[in-house]
Order: C-alpha cells, then structure tokens, then sequence
C-alpha cells in the first residue's frame, strides 16, 4: 500500500494557483489533477479549503468569544434563580413534591403497602403472572 504523501500549505497553494492557470487554458479537472500529481478529489478538497475562512479562531479571539459565553450563561443562571425564588415566595407547589413524598411515609394514617409475594400468597400462584 502506498504511503499517504502530505503537501504543506506552500505546495497546496502553489499546486491551487498552477491550477487555476490550467483552468483557464481550458483543461478538463482530470488532466489538472494528474499534471500535479494530485488526485481530482484532494485538489477539489483544496479548493473547497481555500475557498472557506479560516474556522477555527486564533488564541485571542477564542478566550473573547468564552467569555462573551460564559457571561450570557451567568445570565441565564440568575434569571432562573430569580424565577425559581419568585415561585417559592407565592407559595406554588414547587418545594412540597418532596414534603408530600416524605409525609406518607412517617404517617400514622398512611396505609401500609402490601407486598408481592403476600398478593402471590393469596392468589395461590406462586408469584407467576399468567
């Protein structure tokens, strides 16, 4: 199996420009292609490459951008909290799910759960549900 050959950005932008003069004299895609010794598909991925801006931010313009993030996920977060306190002040059901929970179980009046097996017991089926 041949070894992948790797162009650095020089031989790439180079290959980019001898092929757009190609293209002008009229040349098919293939015959560019094989005059630089590339494949028509990696030299239509160079041009796709060239042709968008750079994606990935450099150093400074990142932090900027995570910042600017971070600052709008703050805001969020307070905005939920206020929420979240504006609820609990009007007396909504908001904190008692766990109190309703917990009652029944340390209740004198709750009524006591009955197992499976006592139901397996009383149906006289050994536990199998037909």
């Amino acid at each position: 199996m041949a070894k992948k050959k790797r162009h650095s950005r020089v031989e790439i932008v180079s290959k980019l420009a001898q092929a757009n003069d190609l293209v002008t004299q009229g040349k098919l895609q293939s015959e560019i292609a094989r005059t630089l010794g590339v494949s028509v598909m990696t030299l239509h991925r160079w041009r796709k490459e060239a042709s968008q801006p750079d994606q990935a931010p450099s150093g400074g313009d990142r932090i900027a951008e995570l910042q600017l993030e971070n600052s709008r996920l703050r805001r969020l977060v307070t905005d939920l909290l206020l929420e979240k306190v504006k609820l609990e002040e009007a007396g909504g059901t908001f904190g008692q799910v766990n109190d309703s929970k917990n009652a029944s179980r340390g209740s004198k009046n709750a009524k006591p759960r009955r197992s499976r097996r006592g139901e397996a017991a009383r149906r006289g089926d050994g536990g199998l549900f037909v």
